[in-house]
């Protein structure tokens, strides 16, 4: 006599769909908070900007977060340099009420030093898109 069994999913298979519900629901989070720049309506915001938007900006503070090495050969007038492992212990040299460009070589260091400056506090950050590449390739004038 035979007896039908149901098949019964084996654990491992459970394991994998809970990681990639899990996996789903992480990347569905970060494109959220992504898209709304991470933060609530009474934080700081981060705008993305090009880098004619810097290159016509008046009275905005420029922070470049390479390294000391990669500013030397070559950064955008006017940038003050603080290196992104520097930022969060340096975060009080930056000024308040004032817009904050934030420049790096392509953007990714930038971005992520962005955050760290909405995270202390500050209102107006604004990610530099490109980075230095984009500067140089728009031939926007660099200090060498």
């Amino acid at each position: 006599m035979t007896q039908a069994t149901q098949e019964q999913p084996q654990p491992n298979k459970r394991v994998r769909l809970i990681s990639a519900a899990v996996a789903v629901i992480a990347i569905v989070a970060y494109v959220l908070v992504s898209l709304t720049g991470g933060q609530s309506s009474q934080a700081g915001a981060l705008q993305n900007v090009s880098v004619q938007d810097l290159a016509s900006a008046e009275g905005a503070f420029l922070l470049d977060v390479r390294e000391p090495w990669e500013f030397e050969q070559g950064h955008a007038p006017g940038a003050t340099l603080i290196p992104l492992g520097q930022l969060a212990g340096r975060v009080d040299e930056l000024p308040d009420g004032t817009p904050i460009f934030v420049m790096c070589r392509s953007g990714n260091r930038s971005l992520t030093a962005s955050d760290i400056l909405i995270a202390a506090g500050k209102q107006d950050v604004r990610n530099v898109q490109g980075g230095i590449l984009a500067w140089q390739q728009a031939q926007l004038p660099v200090v060498r």
